[in-house]
């Protein structure tokens, strides 16, 4: 056998010459390489070069368990051994089955049904083109509308990426029709939309009105659902506001629109519980997951389905004629059931509850700093926002943008130690998604890095 051990030059070279990056910038491979990252430990990941850091985003929100569990390795292996491959195409096999029962015994309300993928990027496009097919079903073609909030991300397949509501499709255009947006619940910047700026309450009430009044703009019977995540990720974690989600059942109720949870950052523990919507109080239509369903350990996705979408696709010859290769995939799906055991076992969720409070008050000592304008966010996953003047809350413009988060901020948290996202799609922010099984000690070592880079940085400023 050939040895495939490669040293850093090497690699680079490799990579320069043949790796295309996802969501990055070729031309920093061209000109400065790519930090290389070879194994990983609990909540550390070390570099080619041996150097220790946080894995303060648990790899992109998905790692919840942690790096290095080997039992999770040695039920991939024996999976594969057993039956390494068979697709759920009018077969099943007993992985699929089981994690689908364990997944809608979770679920709230009447989810009961499970439509597996590879991602969640899938898992949207799934709830997206069952929505239609449901409506149409029901003999109502003309709802094929979706409503999402604005900067929310939802994935990047052509149906998902209507529903995103981020500035990227230009480059893929024409875009699928009929996705729509409406405000995010960024209380910090509640004034700067004309929204209630100082009661909390009054300001998710008028978030969620906007989205009766999108609905009726164009027409309830042109609308078949709205998409929305737990805890928003880009724009940088902003939670739902006291009722927003009640109102939000309420108007979909009203209107005879679908509610769909996109759960694929927020579910399996991010919150504190299996599903995010437990937190907050409401049943969606469908729930979207991946990412942490196996804690990264093999691609998995799923889309949960109510009784009520179901039902006209149990009848005759009727078919969803939709699917993936690798969806539901034996292996995979036995990582899950494992992972979900270590959930239970260590009592993941529980701890996250319990310590989320510590690590908010951690990152809210950094509010000192002439450069923090906000710290948001809800279980382990929290954003910093950066700004300009603190008074004001001006932010940053592109330029300066740029230089921040580009320039410096990125390189030099890296290299203090601790793997994050600074993410500038909206106002600047630092994120923290943790692999669930950190504590106080962790939250202390991530606010020294932060304040020692961050103030460094105002200096710069």
């Amino acid at each position: 056998m050939t040895d495939r051990v490669q040293d850093n030059a090497t690699l680079q070279t490799m990579a320069k010459d043949h790796l295309w990056m996802h969501f990055a910038r070729q031309s920093t491979m061209e000109t400065s390489g790519v930090p290389i990252i070879t194994r990983g430990e609990g909540h550390r990941i070390y570099d080619i070069q041996g150097k220790s850091y946080i894995d303060g985003l648990a790899g992109l929100f998905v790692v919840n368990a942690g790096h290095g569990r080997k039992r999770l390795a040695q039920v991939a292996a024996k999976q594969a051994e057993e039956l390494a491959f068979f697709p759920i195409w009018s077969y099943a096999h007993p992985k699929a089955i089981e994690l689908a029962d364990r997944l809608a015994q979770h679920a709230p309300g009447d989810l009961n049904r499970v439509f597996f993928s590879t991602g969640g990027g899938e898992a949207v496009e799934t709830a997206y083109k069952l929505a239609k097919n449901y409506w149409k079903l029901m003999g109502r073609p003309s709802k094929y509308k979706v409503i999402s909030r604005a900067l929310a991300y939802h994935g990047t397949p052509q149906g998902a990426l209507a529903v995103t509501g981020l500035p990227i499709k230009a480059p893929f255009e024409p875009i699928t029709p009929g996705g729509f947006r409406v405000p995010n619940t960024n209380f910090y910047r509640a004034a700067e939309m004309g929204a209630p700026a100082e009661d909390e309450e009054a300001f998710g009430i008028w978030a969620a009105n906007r989205i009766e009044e999108q609905i009726l703009m164009e027409d309830p019977d042109t609308v078949a659902a709205v998409f929305l995540e737990p805890v928003q990720n880009s724009g940088g974690c902003f939670p739902p506001p006291p009722g927003y989600f009640q109102r939000v059942r309420e108007i979909c109720d009203k209107y005879d629109v679908l509610l769909v949870s996109d759960e694929v950052i927020c579910a399996f523990g991010r919150i504190g519980h299996m599903f995010a919507c437990e937190e907050y109080g409401y049943v969606p239509d469908m729930i979207t997951c991946a990412k942490a369903m196996t804690s990264g350990y093999a691609p998995m996705g799923a889309t949960i389905i109510s009784d009520r979408i179901y039902e006209p696709f149990k009848h005759g010859d009727t078919t969803f004629y939709h699917g993936y290769t690798w969806a539901g995939h034996p292996v995979s799906a036995a990582v899950a059931l494992e992972n979900l055991d270590i959930f239970e076992e260590e009592h993941l969720f529980e701890h996250v509850r319990e310590n989320s409070p510590l690590f908010r008050s951690e990152l809210e000592k950094l509010n000192d700093l002439p450069i923090v304008g906000d710290v948001r966010g809800a279980g382990y996953f929290f954003a910093v926002e950066l700004v300009k003047d603190k008074a004001t809350r001006e932010t940053f413009n592109e330029e300066e943008s740029e230089r921040l988060l580009r320039g410096f901020l990125s390189t030099a948290l890296y290299d203090a130690g601790l793997y994050c996202r600074a993410d500038d799609r909206g106002d600047p922010v630092i994120q923290l998604s943790p692999p669930l099984t950190i504590g106080v000690p962790e939250f202390q070592e991530i606010e020294q890095i932060l304040r020692s880079v961050l103030t460094e940085a105002s200096n710069r400023l």
